[in-house]
């Protein structure tokens, strides 16, 4: 279990950066009063995606390192699983970001959602 907590909270950290990294960005953009740009709104959703995914995947290290009492309906590490993997098939942090933010790296049409 301590491997899998050390892990999990280097996981989170990884996609706190990114999330903060980013948001950071985009504040100093609007800030100064300019239009962000087609990456950066790619980028943005891309670090959504990213810290969702990895706070599933440090839930993920936990949940199964927890044996058999982790998915009885009261244990909280259920109650949290089902959560995270709820949250992550939402449209704002759905996986179909990471080909959307792909066209728009590979100078492709990136579709109306990000427009």
């Amino acid at each position: 279990m301590q491997d899998a907590v050390g892990r999990a909270d280097a996981i989170l950290n990884a996609g706190r950066a990114s999330r903060t990294a980013m948001i950071t960005e985009l504040s100093n953009t609007v800030a100064s009063q300019k239009e962000t740009t087609l990456e950066q709104r790619a980028r943005c959703r891309l670090a959504s995606s990213y810290t969702a995914d990895s706070a599933r995947e440090a839930m993920d290290l936990v949940y199964h390192d927890g044996g058999s009492k982790s998915f009885k309906r009261e244990s909280r590490l259920a109650e949290c699983w089902r959560d995270l993997h709820t949250v992550g098939q939402t449209v704002t942090l759905a996986p179909e970001w990471y080909p959307i933010g792909g066209r728009v790296y590979l100078g492709l049409e990136p579709g109306p959602r990000l427009r």
